[in-house]
Order: structure tokens, then sequence, then C-alpha cells
């Protein structure tokens, strides 16, 4: 494993660690400014959504893994393909269980460390 693949994977670990904690922060640290996501059944969106979305689902418990089961870095761009297992336990309700795969294009800064720049996410 090389060195950018080996930050890419540690880019994985503290972003579903910081998930995991409610650290809207940190994740979106993780993420180019002009990021987008894109999910099944609605219009592209980016960061500053990402973080209303994140904010709204305070208290919110979640469960889960990122495996990275395809990685290419080429130069300063790379992308990774991910299958991802989540349960989510809303305060005082039931837990819900959503898995699948994504597909991440990420960027790395002048400063040396990989972003998120875009996201193709089809977990259902």
């Amino acid at each position: 494993m090389t060195d950018d693949e080996r930050a890419i994977h540690e880019l994985v670990d503290t972003w579903m660690a910081a998930s995991r904690r409610g650290d809207v922060e940190t994740v979106l640290g993780l993420m180019t400014d002009d990021i987008v996501f894109m999910t099944p059944g609605r219009e592209p969106f980016g960061k500053e959504e990402f973080r209303a979305q994140s904010e709204a689902m305070s208290g919110v418990e979640l469960e889960g893994c990122a495996e990275i089961r395809e990685i290419r870095v080429l130069g300063d761009w790379a992308w990774i393909r991910n299958h991802i297992d989540l349960t989510v336990t809303p305060p005082g309700g039931e837990p819900v269980h959503r898995a699948g795969y994504t597909l991440s294009v990420l960027q790395k800064g002048g400063d040396g460390k990989w972003r998120l720049a875009r996201d193709a996410n089809l977990v259902s």
C-alpha cells in the first residue's frame, strides 16, 4: 500500500469515527469546499446542505463501517469504491439498517491532505 492509499484509508476511518461521534466539523474538514454529493431521487447538493442535514441529525446514534473495495490514485486525484453498512437509531426510535456502495472522487490539496470532492452514494 502506498502512502497516498494509506492516507485515503485514514480519511475514510476518520470520517466514520467522526460520524459516529456526531462531530460534524471534523467531517466537513475532510471534504473540499466545492464538494458535490449525489444520492438517488434528489438533486446533487454541497457542503452547506450536508452541514444542515448533519446538524438536524443531532442525537441520532450511528453505527457502521465503510470498507474500501477498490482504490486508484492518479496524481493529485483518486477514486474509491466503498461498501458502507450503517445502522441509524433516532432518539427513542427503532434502528434502521442501510447498506450499499459509494463511488467517491478525492483530491489532494496543496497541503498534501486528501479530501472528498465528489460522492455518488447508493446506500439504501
